[in-house]
C-alpha cells in the first residue's frame, strides 16, 4: 500500500493559483471568447498541476481517474439538460414564440421599469417552475432581445434576467436546491425560504430610471415591422411556454420538460410558420445540393431538425433582428460541454488529493464569531463554486462540513442554509467555467464577466448574508433547554446506530 501524504495549505492551493493566472491571462488576451477553447486548456494545465501534487502526496493515478469520472457522471445532468435548452432556444425561435414575446413586451413595457420587470417577471416565473436554467433559456432569451431593442446593453440585460431567475428559484419550494441547502443544514424548507431580499428590485428600478437606454421609437418600429413581416405572431402561441410551465410545475423531469416544449414548439412551427419554414428552407438549400421541389412535409422536418442540432438564422431586411434570431442548437453548446467536463476533471482530482477540504478547513480554523463563521461558510462555498466548478458541491460539502460547528455554537439551521443557498447557489453563475456560469453565458449569448458587473442580486445576497451575522439581526439561536434536548435527541440516535 502506498503511503499517502497530508498537504500543505499552499501546496493544495497551487493548482489554483495556476488556473487564476492562465485563466487571468486568457481574459487578457481573448476577452469574451476565452470560452472558446482558451479556459479549457487554463483548466486543463491547472488539473495536470492538481494531477502532480495529487502524484506527489501518494495518491494513485487509478484513484484520481475514478474521482474524474464520478464528477464527469454527476455532471450528467447538467450536460444533457444543456443540450435540450439548444434545442429548446432553436424551436422557439422558428415557432415564433420568442418574436411574438418580443413584439408583445416592446409595445408593453415602458423603457423606464423594463429592468424592474425583467427581474420581477423572471423571478414570478422561476417560484412558478422552480428552475432558474429554464427561465433564463425561455422568457429570458425573449427579454433580452427586448432589451437590447430599447438599446440597454446585453450585460446589464443578462444581469436582470439572472437576477430574477436566481432571486425566484431561491424563494421556490419547487427548486432543488432550495431544498438541498435546507436538508444540509438540517432544517425545513420554510424556514430557509423566509429569509429573502428584495432590494435587487429597487436597485434595478433605480437604475432604469437613472438610465437612458431608450432607442429612437422610429427604430423599436422597425424591427417590430421587420418581425411581423417575417413570423405569424398570435397569442395562440403563449400556448407553447404554457405547456412547458404547467409540465414543470407537474414535477416532471427537467430532461423530460424540456423535450415536450422543444416538441411542442416544432409543431407550432409547422402550423403556424408554413412561410419562414419554406423560406428558410430554401435559404438552407441555395447552393442546389438538395432538391427544393419537396413537399412540405420534408422542408418542414429539414428546417425544424436543423433548429434542434445545428445552427440556423431567420433572415430579414433588419440586421438588428436577424442577429436576434439565430440560435446555435445543440451544437452551439458544445463548447460549453467541453468546459463543463475539463472543470469536472480539474475538481475530481483536487478532490482525490484531499485539497478542497485542506483549504477549507484552514478557513474554518480562522471563524471565531457568528459574523466570522458565517463569512467562512460563504468564502467555502464560493470557493467550491470556484474549484470544483458544480453549484450542488458548493451546497453540499460545506453543508456537512459546517454543520457540526453551528450546531456546537447553538446556532439554528436556517443560519447554515441561508449562508449555503447565499454563497453556493447564487454565486456559481458568476463563475465562467461553473456549470450555471457556463451554461446562462452560453444561452444568452452573454458572456459570464459581460454581466457579472450587473449580477446584483448574485451579488449582493452573499454580501447581506455576512452583514446580518456581524451585526447579529435576527439570528436564531437555540436555548440551553433547546440544545439540551436536541443533544439528546442526537445521543439516543447515535446509540442506537
Amino acid at each position: 500500500m502506498i503511503k499517502t501524504k497530508k498537504p500543505s495549505f499552499l501546496l493544495a492551493l497551487s493548482p489554483i493559483i495556476v488556473l487564476i493566472i492562465f485563466l487571468a491571462l486568457n481574459i487578457n488576451i481573448w476577452g469574451d471568447e476565452s470560452l472558446g477553447g482558451p479556459n479549457q486548456l487554463a483548466l486543463i494545465i491547472a488539473t495536470a498541476v492538481a494531477g502532480v501534487v495529487a502524484a506527489y502526496l501518494g495518491i494513485s493515478f487509478e484513484k484520481m481517474e475514478k474521482s474524474i469520472v464520478k464528477n464527469i457522471s454527476d455532471a450528467m445532468p447538467s450536460i444533457l439538460i444543456l443540450l435540450l435548452i439548444g434545442a429548446l432556444s432553436g424551436t422557439w425561435m422558428i415557432s415564433g414564440v420568442v418574436p411574438m414575446l418580443i413584439v408583445y413586451g416592446l409595445d408593453l413595457l415602458n423603457p423606464n421599469i423594463f429592468l424592474f420587470a425583467t427581474v420581477l417577471i423572471t423571478a414570478v416565473i422561476a417560484v412558478s417552475i422552480g428552475s432558474s436554467w429554464s427561465t433564463i433559456a425561455t422568457i429570458g432569451v425573449a427579454l433580452l432581445g427586448i432589451g437590447t431593442a430599447l438599446g440597454f446593453s446585453p450585460g446589464m440585460v443578462a444581469g436582470a434576467i439572472i437576477s430574477g431567475s436566481y432571486f425566484g428559484d431561491k424563494l421556490s419550494p419547487l427548486s432543488d436546491t432550495t431544498n438541498l441547502a435546507p436538508a444540509m443544514a438540517g432544517t425545513d424548507l420554510f424556514t430557509h425560504i423566509k429569509y429573502t431580499l428584495i432590494i435587487t428590485l429597487i436597485l434595478f428600478l433605480i437604475l432604469g430610471f437613472n438610465h437612458d437606454a431608450a432607442s429612437d421609437p422610429s427604430e423599436i418600429e422597425a424591427l417590430k415591422s421587420a418581425i411581423e413581416a417575417r413570423f405569424v405572431i398570435t397569442p395562440w402561441l403563449l400556448l407553447v411556454p404554457g405547456v412547458l410551465i404547467f409540465v414543470i410545475v407537474k414535477k416532471v423531469s427537467p430532461l423530460v420538460a424540456l423535450f415536450i416544449g422543444a416538441l411542442v414548439a416544432t409543431i407550432a412551427a409547422i402550423v403556424v410558420q408554413g412561410d419562414v419554414i419554406m423560406d428558410t428552407y430554401q435559404q438552407m438549400t441555395s447552393g442546389g445540393l438538395i432538391d427544393t421541389q419537396v413537399p412540405y412535409y420534408v422542408q418542414a422536418y429539414v428546417v425544424t431538425a436543423t433548429t434542434w442540432f445545428g445552427s440556423s438564422a431567420i433572415i430579414t431586411d433588419n440586421s438588428s433582428v436577424n442577429d436576434l434570431l439565430s440560435t446555435g442548437g445543440m451544437a452551439g453548446m458544445l463548447d460549453t460541454i467541453w468546459l463543463i467536463i475539463i472543470a469536472m476533471s480539474f475538481s475530481g482530482v483536487m478532490e482525490s488529493a484531499g485539497l478542497l477540504v485542506r483549504i477549507a478547513s484552514s478557513i474554518i480554523s480562522r471563524a471565531k464569531s457568528t459574523g466570522s463563521l458565517v463569512a467562512s461558510t460563504v468564502a467555502t462555498s464560493i470557493f467550491m463554486n470556484i474549484t470544483a466548478s458544480e453549484q450542488y458541491i458548493s451546497v453540499v460539502v460545506p453543508g456537512r462540513m459546517y454543520a457540526k460547528v453551528y450546531r456546537e455554537r447553538k446556532l439554528k439551521p436556517e443560519l447554515l442554509s441561508r449562508s449555503l443557498e447565499d454563497g453556493g447557489t447564487v454565486t456559481s453563475v458568476l463563475v465562467p467555467w461553473n456549470t450555471c456560469g457556463a451554461v446562462n453565458s452560453t444561452v444568452l449569448g452573454v458572456s459570464t464577466m459581460t454581466y457579472l458587473p450587473y449580477a446584483i442580486f448574485n451579488i449582493i445576497s452573499p454580501l447581506m448574508s455576512i452583514l446580518v451575522a456581524y451585526l447579529d439581526f435576527k439570528i436564531r439561536r437555540y436555548t440551553d433547554d433547546e440544545y439540551d434536548e436536541l443533544m439528546g435527541i442526537e445521543g439516543a440516535q447515535t446509540d442506537g446506530i
